[in-house]
C-alpha cells in the first residue's frame, strides 16, 4: 500500500474501468426514478478552461449523487459547434471550419474525460454533424408548415468589407469587429420564427419557475415586456405621401402625457420617411447616415440624438387646431412597434434630450401635486403623479388619466386599448457559411419552397474557400443549383445559415432520443424531459434560455411533445476568476509568464516589472485563463474538482489560487491516510456515530440544495473528527461512509480507496449511505451561565434537564462559585436548555 494517494498512475484506470462498465450509461426503458442533469454544453474553442471545470463538476457531483441514491440519471455532453468564430479560424489559419472545429472537439473531449465526469459519452453530439443539423432541418420544416416561419425586409448590421451581417455583440464603435469597417443599416430578406406569438405564454410560463433564479425570471420578463396602453393614429395636415387617414400608428404606455406631446418622430426606414428620400436628397443622406450606425436598441439608446424636421406636420387627436411637427429621428427603430411615436420631453428622457438639443417645446403635465403644474422642467420626470396642463384629465392620477384618454380614444374611434410586448419576432438568417443550411428554395415561379424530407440533411459542402470576403455558398458553382420541387423547373438553394441560437433551442430534446430516421422519439422524450437540473452562466439567462422555451411551446403546438418547459430547475453558477498582469508597454500577460518577487511581480523572460490589475472573469483576450490540463498533471483530477467545489458558494464567483488548490491536494491524502489505517479490534463511540450520521444528512441536504460549499465544509469536519477518534468499529464505519459521501466530488480517490478496502463493486455504483434520525438528536445542550445578566460560564447539560437541576449545575461551577465569592443568590433564572442567569 502506497504512503501517498498518487492521481497519475490512479485516475486513469478508474476512468477505463467506467468506460468498459458502462457504468454512466443511461437506459431509457429503466424502471428506476428519472433524473437529467445537463450542463449548457460548450463551444469548441480549442481549450477548455476553468470556468468549465467549474460548470460540469457542479453537475457532476448531482448526477453522481443521485445515481447513487438509485435513480437513473441522464447526464450528456455534446458541442455548441457552428458559427463565426470557426470561420474566422479559416480565414487567419487557413484550414477548414469542420477541420479546425472537430480537432478542437476532440482536444476537449480529451480534457473533460481527464477529469472523471459521470458522462453518458455514447449520446454526444454536435450541432456542426448532419446526423444532427439534418434533424434541425426538419424540424424547421414543420414549424413552417404550421406557419410559425416567415421571411421579411429587415434592418440588419452590414460589415461591407467581411460583407456579412455581423451580431449586435460583433459591432465595437460602430465597427465591424474583425475589419475595423464602419457598419451599415441595410435591409436584408430574413427568415423569422414567430415567436411573438407565443409572448404571453412565455411571460405567464414565467410564474410556473419556482427552481429558477429569481434574477433570471425577472430578466426574461423585462426582455418580453408586457405592456398596456394605447394604439392610435395622427393624421397628416394636408395631403401627405401615401396618407391614407391613418398616417402615423403609434402605442404609449402613458396615454395620460398626451397633452405634453411636441413632436412625432419616425423611425429613417418608415415608408414616410424613404418616401420623403426620393424627393429629397438632404433626407436620403441623413436616412443613410443613420444606418451607418448600429441597429441594436443599446447602440440606439447610447448615440446621439440625431432628428431632421420632415416639414410635415400631424393633427392633435385631442384639438384639430393643434399641429405636431414630424421629425426622422436615428433613436427610433423600425423593428419595434410602427416605427414611430410621439415626443413627451417633460416625462421621458430621450424626448427631453431630443428636444432640447432641437429647441422644441417641453410641457409638464404630470406633477407630484397640483401645486406643481407651473413647476419648470430641468430635467425628464418619469414617475406617476397627477394630470395638470391637461384640459380634462387635470387633477386626475396617472391611472385615472390613462383610463379616461383610453375610453375617449375608442368612443371617438380614432384609437383602442392594446397589449404590447417588446419582444420581436426572433430572426434566424445569417450571411455565413458555417451553420445549418436553411431547408429552402426559391423558384421565380413558386417563391420559397420547403426542400422535399426525403432531401434532407442539406449538407454544407466541405469545397469552399475563404480567400474572398463574403458567404462562401453564394460562390460554389453548384451547390445552390437545384430544380424546383413544386414545379421542376430551375431554382437555387437558400444560402442563408440558421441562428447557432437555433442549434441550442433543441439540443437537450436529442440527447434525451436519438432515433435516426426523426429529430426524437416523443415517447422515450417524454421519459426524460423536462430536465431536472440545468446549470450554466447567467450570461445565457435571456436569450438561450427564452428561445428554447419557444421552440419547446412550438414542438407542443404543433403535437410533438406535451410538456412546454423544458427545464424544471436552473441554476446559474459564478465565474472563475483570476488576477490581470500588464507589461509596461501595457500588454497583457498570461499566469505563467510572470513571477512573484515579495510584494512585486516581474516578468519571467525579461525580467522586468509588472504591473499587478484586478481579479476579473478568466477571459483569453486578457490572458488571466488557467489551463487545467498542467493542474490536472500536478495535483490531480480530484484536487481540481474539490477546489472547484469548497471555496466559495457556487452562485459567486471564484477566484483561482494556487494555496487553495494545494489546499484541496491536502485534503486527498488526509482521506486517503484515513482510508489505509489498519482496522479496528472492537468498541463503540457514540459521538462519532452520531457525527456520521449528522454529515450523512446535512451532505445531503446540501447536494440536493446546489450548496456544494457547505457539503465540502461538512465533510471537512468529519474527517477531523475522524482523525482525532480513538481506534474502534465506529471509526472503521465511519472511514467507509466517508469514502462514500466524498464519491461524487473525489470519485477517482474513493474508488482506490474503496478498492484497497476490499468492498464489491464500483462505489460510482454503490447505494448512498442512509442515517438513523434519532441520532441526528442531540442529548446534550449548552447552557449559558451569566451573574447580574453578564455571561460568566457555559456547561454542557442533558437535554430536558429540569429548572432545580440546571440551577444546581450552574451553582456548581468553579468559574460562577469564583464570582459569587460565597455570597448567596438572591434569585435564579432558568431558561430551560438555553440559560440559567443568577442574580447576587
Amino acid at each position: 500500500m502506497n504512503d501517498r494517494f498518487n492521481p497519475r498512475n490512479v485516475d486513469r484506470h478508474w476512468q477505463e474501468r467506467w468506460s468498459e462498465s458502462k457504468a454512466f450509461v443511461a437506459e431509457s426503458n429503466s424502471t428506476k426514478p428519472k433524473s437529467y442533469v445537463l450542463e449548457m454544453f460548450p463551444y469548441p474553442s480549442g481549450r477548455i478552461h476553468m470556468g468549465h471545470v467549474r460548470n460540469y463538476t457542479m453537475g457532476d457531483v448531482l448526477a453522481r449523487y443521485r445515481r447513487m441514491r438509485g435513480m437513473e440519471v441522464l447526464h450528456p455532453m455534446g458541442w455548441d459547434a457552428f458559427g463565426m468564430p470557426a470561420e474566422n479560424a479559416a480565414m487567419e489559419k487557413k484550414v477548414h471550419p469542420g477541420a479546425w472545429t472537430r480537432q478542437n472537439i476532440a482536444t476537449m473531449r480529451g480534457q473533460l474525460q481527464r477529469l472523471g465526469f459521470a458522462i453518458d459519452w455514447s449520446r454526444e453530439l454536435a450541432t456542426c454533424e448532419p446526423e444532427y443539423y439534418g434533424h434541425e432541418q426538419a424540424l424547421f420544416l414543420d414549424l413552417m408548415e404550421a406557419g410559425l416561419v416567415y421571411r421579411k425586409e429587415s434592418e440588419v448590421n452590414w460589415d461591407p468589407v467581411d460583407m456579412t451581417v455581423l451580431a449586435n455583440e460583433q459591432v465595437i464603435d460602430g465597427k465591424g469587429w474583425r475589419s475595423g469597417a464602419p457598419i451599415e443599416r441595410r435591409k436584408l430578406s430574413q427568415w423569422f420564427l414567430k415567436i411573438t406569438d407565443f409572448a404571453e405564454e412565455l411571460l405567464e410560463g414565467l410564474g410556473t419557475l419556482d427552481q429558477w433564479p429569481d434574477k433570471v425570471r425577472l430578466m426574461q420578463e423585462n426582455w418580453i415586456g408586457r405592456s398596456q396602453g394605447l394604439q392610435f393614429c395622427f393624421r397628416l395636415a394636408g395631403t401627405p405621401p401615401g396618407g391614407t387617414g391613418c398616417d402615423v400608428e403609434v402605442f404609449t404606455t402613458r396615454p395620460d402625457t398626451i397633452f405634453g406631446a411636441s413632436f412625432v418622430a419616425l423611425s429613417p426606414g418608415h415608408p414616410i420617411a424613404e418616401a420623403l428620400a426620393v424627393e429629397n436628397p438632404k433626407i436620403a443622406e441623413f436616412i443613410a447616415e443613420c444606418r451607418r450606425g448600429g441597429t441594436s436598441a443599446a447602440d440606439i439608446e447610447t448615440a446621439e440624438k440625431l432628428g431632421f424636421d420632415t416639414g410635415l406636420e400631424v393633427i392633435h387627436p385631442l384639438d384639430q387646431n393643434w399641429r405636431l411637427p414630424v421629425w426622422i429621428a436615428n433613436f427610433v427603430l423600425m423593428d419595434y412597434g410602427s416605427g414611430a411615436l410621439y415626443g413627451v420631453p417633460a416625462h421621458d428622457a430621450r424626448d427631453f434630450e431630443f428636444a432640447t438639443k432641437y429647441k422644441l417645446p417641453i410641457r409638464r403635465v404630470v406633477a407630484g401635486n397640483p401645486a406643481g403644474a407651473s413647476d419648470p422642467v430641468v430635467e425628464a420626470e418619469t414617475e406617476h403623479g397627477v394630470a395638470v396642463n391637461s384640459q380634462f384629465l387635470d387633477g386626475m392620477t396617472t391611472e385615472q388619466a390613462k383610463a379616461e384618454v383610453i375610453r375617449r380614444a375608442e368612443a371617438a374611434g380614432w384609437g383602442q386599448s392594446k397589449t404590447q410586448f417588446r419582444l420581436r419576432d426572433w430572426g434566424v438568417s445569417r450571411q455565413r457559411y458555417w451553420g445549418t443550411p436553411l431547408p429552402v428554395i426559391h423558384c421565380e415561379k413558386c417563391g420559397p419552397v420547403g426542400v422535399p424530407r426525403d432531401q434532407l440533411p442539406v449538407v454544407l459542402p466541405e469545397d469552399v474557400s475563404f480567400e474572398i470576403p463574403g458567404n462562401p455558398l453564394d460562390r460554389h458553382p453548384s451547390w445552390g443549383k437545384v430544380d424546383c420541387p413544386s414545379c421542376g423547373g430551375a431554382a437555387r438553394r437558400e444560402t442563408d445559415t440558421l441562428d447557432t441560437f437555433v442549434d441550442s433551442s433543441w439540443y437537450f430534446l436529442r440527447f434525451a432520443s436519438q432515433p435516426g430516421d426523426k429529430p426524437f422519439d416523443r415517447a422515450e422524450v417524454e421519459q426524460w424531459l423536462p430536465v431536472s437540473q440545468y446549470i450554466g452562466g447567467v450570461e445565457h439567462a435571456i436569450l438561450h434560455l427564452l428561445y428554447a422555451r419557444f421552440w419547446t411551446r412550438a414542438l407542443k403546438r404543433i403535437g410533438k411533445l406535451d410538456f412546454a418547459e423544458p427545464f424544471r430547475g436552473l441554476f446559474t453558477q459564478g465565474m472563475v476568476t483570476h488576477e490581470t498582469y500588464r507589461a509596461g508597454d501595457g500588454s497583457w500577460l498570461s499566469p505563467d509568464e510572470v513571477r512573484r518577487d515579495g510584494d512585486d511581480w516581474i516578468h519571467v523572460e525579461s525580467g522586468k516589472p509588472v504591473s499587478l490589475g484586478r481579479v476579473e472573469k478568466m477571459s483569453k483576450s486578457k490572458k488571466n485563463t488557467v489551463d487545467p490540463e498542467p493542474i490536472v498533471d500536478k495535483y490531480g483530477a480530484d484536487a481540481v474538482r474539490w477546489f472547484m467545489l469548497s471555496d466559495s458558494p457556487p452562485e459567486r464567483d471564484l477566484e483561482w489560487s494556487e494555496s487553495g488548490i494545494e489546499g484541496a491536494a491536502r485534503f486527498v491524502q488526509r482521506v486517503w491516510r484515513l482510508a489505509a489505517s489498519p482496522a479496528s479490534a472492537g468498541g463503540d463511540d457514540l459521538a462519532l456515530r452520531k457525527k456520521v450520521h449528522r454529515t450523512v444528512a446535512s451532505v445531503a441536504e446540501a447536494i440536493e440544495a446546489l450548496q456544494f460549499n457547505k457539503s465540502v465544509a461538512a465533510l471537512y469536519e468529519l474527517t477531523s473528527a475522524i482523525e482525532k477518534a480513538l481506534p474502534s468499529t465506529d471509526r472503521d464505519s465511519a472511514v467507509r461512509t466517508l469514502l462514500l459521501l466524498i464519491a461524487p466530488g473525489a470519485p477517482h480517490l474513493a474508488e482506490e480507496a474503496w478498492s484497497m478496502r476490499g468492498e464489491a463493486g464500483l462505489i460510482a455504483q454503490a447505494a448512498w449511505p442512509t442515517f438513523d434520525p434519532a441520532l441526528l438528536v442531540d442529548d446534550e445542550v449548552t447552557l449559558a451561565v451569566q451573574v447580574n445578566g453578564k455571561l460568566r460560564d457555559t456547561i454542557q447539560a442533558t437535554r430536558g434537564l429540569d429548572k432545580q437541576a440546571a440551577e444546581a449545575l450552574a451553582l456548581a461551577s468553579p468559574k460562577i462559585q469564583a464570582q459569587l465569592n460565597g455570597a448567596e443568590p438572591r434569585k435564579v433564572i432558568v431558561v430551560p436548555d438555553r440559560l440559567v442567569n443568577i442574580v447576587a
